[in-house]
């Protein structure tokens, strides 16, 4: 009986070995789908400290002692890596100098999960008047006693911008109240106040609408309501020179999980410019 027994468990797991094999096959000691989870970007904590080679590509936290740890020439190896290979945009000659200039030997840069210049972009679905409008959230890290927090630090919703037209500066300059006006009693306001399609030209030339303030509003009012979120990306502009996008990519292979989505070279009065866009609504943005 007891031969049986194990004459019947050897099958099974006989069995069951070749079912794994024929399913998947064997790369660096691992199994193929084993390999493409512990090399894919799962989190996007994890994407930075493979960044900056923190963690190995198989998902071990280095420490500081480590000979591995923030080794310039392993991450040289291990960044290309961390692009979506499936993108021109994050390919060819352009990759090739970012990954020169952030492990050079003099002047290494690695990334900061505490630095400021770095935003996440969530787009979620809102109900506006019962028909479903897309809403781009933009987020920011700021420091709370002795960690940190994610605060929402602009939005973009087509709507806005609508309200508040770009002003003519022909057609500002008929619309203002007389510097005598306080001496009768500002009667003339009325033609300010009856008129809400051009009451912005009253206020000063360099005023910008708030529109985060505008979203918080119509939230408390019930005007907007939450559906959904569905899309999170985040962009990076802490490396000096560069601006770069990571996404999160589903896929059954190595090149999956959040990979460099978009990268681009510019100036340093560019990227301010561009920074405001995550964090400063006006019309004008």
């Amino acid at each position: 009986m007891r031969i049986s027994h194990l004459l019947i468990a050897t099958l099974l797991i006989f069995a069951a070995a070749v079912n794994m094999n024929g399913q998947s096959g064997s790369l660096n000691g691992f199994a193929e789908d084993e390999t493409v989870l512990y090399t894919m970007n799962k989190q996007v904590g994890q994407f930075i400290k493979r960044f900056n080679m923190e963690e190995d590509q198989f998902g071990k936290t280095l420490s500081d002692n480590d000979k591995r740890y923030r080794n310039n020439k392993l991450r040289a190896k291990l960044l290309p890596e961390m692009f979506d290979k499936y993108n021109p945009r994050t390919s060819g000659k352009l990759k090739q100098f970012f990954i020169e200039d952030v492990t050079s030997k003099d002047s290494a840069i690695y990334l900061n999960f505490l630095d400021k210049d770095w935003f996440a972009e969530v787009s979620a679905t809102f109900y506006a008047d019962g028909a479903e409008v897309n809403i781009i959230l933009y987020l920011t890290l700021e420091k709370e006693n002795l960690g940190s927090k994610w605060i929402i630090s602009n939005v973009w919703y087509s709507y806005f911008p609508s309200l508040f037209p770009t002003i003519d500066s022909a057609e500002h300059a008929k619309y203002f109240l007389h510097p005598q006006s306080h001496e009768l009693d500002f009667m003339n306001l009325h033609k300010a106040l009856t008129r809400p399609d051009r009451i912005q030209y009253y206020a000063s030339d360099h005023y910008r609408p708030d529109f985060l303030t505008l979203f918080f509003y119509q939230m408390k009012t019930g005007d907007l309501k939450f559906k959904q979120i569905n899309d999170v990306k985040f962009h990076f502009f802490q490396i000096p020179h560069w601006y770069f996008e990571i996404s999160y990519f589903n896929r059954n292979d190595t090149n999956s999980g959040w990979l460099i989505s978009n990268l681009q070279y510019i100036s340093e009065k560019d990227k301010e410019k561009l920074i405001k866009t995550y964090t400063i609504c006006s019309a004008d943005e």
